[in-house]
């Protein structure tokens, strides 16, 4: 008897159900998203006063827009979730490992072998596989291939304890594996990773991972496969035969996956506690010798139940909570991932247009007050021509002025174009008390109007400064109210970042 393989059957059937109390970090979870939901509503940037066809207006429809379309692809993402979560509600109590790793790895052909273990132990066997989001039981094997076979999830319950899932890779040959996959993982309670022997430790495999992994799901690496052709000779006739690789290269093995397994989740961002120790083995030389308990221990699955053994506390963990860390995990990456990865640079490219326009907003003041300098100057000769037989400073004032706040709105208009401007205050020309008329000294002569062109002109210059500087001070300020609101915004992005950080933390924290 294969003393380990028993401990191991024994213990799993002594897991039952957890006793966690998740409804209080629930509740924060559900709180977290109603309160982030209020906090942008409320943060929502108002784009009165911008013309809505202008740059600075289609950048925070766009904001809203995505916003929008974030909030309801959520709701599809979390509906989506449903097979899975009735998936792990169906196992309920009992322990889920994703069995994990390309095709040609020996998924399936490990999967069977434990099945087939269970079964010599007095076990209940049941193999199932889900179809058309419905888990229908079957009395077939995995089907054990060179090539893919594995083309629906598919699993094995193995005693009152145990369920393996068998999926297709998350680098599957098509792309409706692949999806599959990736919706059922939140089923999962931790991650056997199979890599085969002949090519161990294909590191780039754990990228397809990350999401589980990040999840704080322990991951035990198996070599597979563990096994070398060897030649005998038999009756005269030489013959090929499996056998185990030496101790000594299986240990070689395990510790080169280990240590390069270690270095990519340190470059993942993963906790390096989650990383358990590789261990080898080879199914097929443990079937072909008998399965014996000497066979077992030679093919390396004494150290195989050992690990998964060690493997039962945080898989245990992880499932006691798993609730809520599915919750979790919808609300960092369906919730606040679109956030940090979409609206935060959409907030970014929104203040730094806000700054370009703050900054040319001066230049821009200039500008109107050139045009409409350039454009009321050259009729003022003929204006003081026409009344300067009646000395009459007053008519022109009275001409001039309307034109400049013709003029000056005009070009306000078209220079700051990206806002709303309302009809200026009129603004007086204010000449010098000594400006007007000068009689010539001869009777028969004109009045000279040279110096009152000039006086007229600087009056004019300034009241069109006036006009700019009031008319800059209404933009300056609703583009600076449009600068704290992104403020506000990306500030509640980071606060909630951080609150939902905490609840992880939390829930994650031992004892909890």
């Amino acid at each position: 008897m294969n003393r380990q393989e028993q401990q191991f059957i024994d213990a799993i059937g002594r897991t039952g159900q957890g006793e966690a109390d998740l409804q209080p970090v629930l509740a924060a979870l559900r709180g977290w998203l109603s309160a982030l939901d209020q906090a942008l509503q409320d943060g929502r940037i108002d784009a009165v006063g911008l013309q809505p066809g202008s740059a600075l207006a289609r950048r925070i429809a766009g904001l809203h827009d995505d916003l929008a379309r974030q909030a309801q692809r959520r709701q599809q993402q979390w509906m989506a979730l449903a097979p899975a979560r009735a998936l792990a509600q169906r196992f309920e109590g009992k322990l889920m490992l994703l069995v994990f790793g390309k095709f040609n790895a020996g998924k399936s052909s490990l999967c069977n072998f434990l099945a087939q273990r269970f079964r010599q132990r007095g076990q209940a066997v049941q193999y199932f596989h889900l179809q058309d989001g419905q888990l229908i039981e079957s009395a077939s094997a995995f089907h054990e291939g060179a090539t893919e076979t594995t083309a629906r999830l598919q699993g094995v319950c193995l005693g009152d304890g145990l369920v393996l899932l068998d999926t297709p890779g998350l680098h599957s040959a098509t792309d409706d594996n692949a999806a599959l996959t990736q919706r059922f993982l939140d089923s999962a309670d931790a991650v056997l990773w199979l890599t085969s022997s002949t090519s161990p430790g294909q590191v780039q495999e754990l990228d397809e991972l990350a999401r589980e992994l990040r999840r704080g799901k322990p991951l035990l690496p198996v070599l597979t496969r563990s096994d070398v052709i060897d030649e005998d000779e038999l009756d005269g006739q030489i013959v090929k035969r499996l056998r185990n690789k030496s101790p000594a290269n299986r240990a070689d093995q395990e510790a080169d996956v280990h240590a390069r397994a270690r270095d990519k989740l340190q470059a993942l961002g993963v906790a390096l506690s989650q990383l358990k120790p590789p261990v080898s083995l080879s199914a097929h030389v443990a079937r072909t010798e008998g399965a014996d308990a000497a066979a077992m221990e030679g093919a390396g699955f004494d150290r195989f139940y050992a690990a998964l053994s060690a493997l039962l506390a945080p898989a245990l963990a992880y499932r006691d909570r798993k609730p809520a860390e599915v919750l979790l995990h919808h609300l960092q990456e369906d919730v606040l991932a679109p956030l940090l990865g979409q609206t935060l640079p959409a907030l970014q490219a929104l203040q730094q247009l806000l700054e370009q326009e703050q900054a040319t907003l001066p230049a821009q003041c200039a500008r109107i007050v050139q045009l409409a300098w350039r454009e009321i100057m050259p009729g003022l000769p003929a204006l003081l021509e026409q009344h300067a037989a009646a000395d009459d400073l007053a008519a022109v004032l009275d001409t001039v002025q309307p034109l400049m706040m013709h003029a000056f709105e005009r070009h306000a208009r078209a220079v700051l174009d990206s806002h709303v401007l309302a009809a200026p205050a009129a603004q007086g020309i204010v000449l010098p008390a000594d400006a007007g008329y000068e009689r010539a000294f001869a009777d028969d002569l004109p009045p000279s109007y040279e110096k009152l062109y000039d006086a007229l002109g600087q009056a004019i210059q300034l009241s069109l400064e006036a006009l700019a500087e009031t008319t800059g001070q209404v933009c300056a300020a609703r583009l600076e109210a449009l600068s704290a609101a992104v403020h506000r915004k990306q500030q509640i992005i980071h606060r909630y970042t951080g609150q939902l950080g905490e609840i992880e933390q939390g829930l994650r924290r031992p004892g909890l």
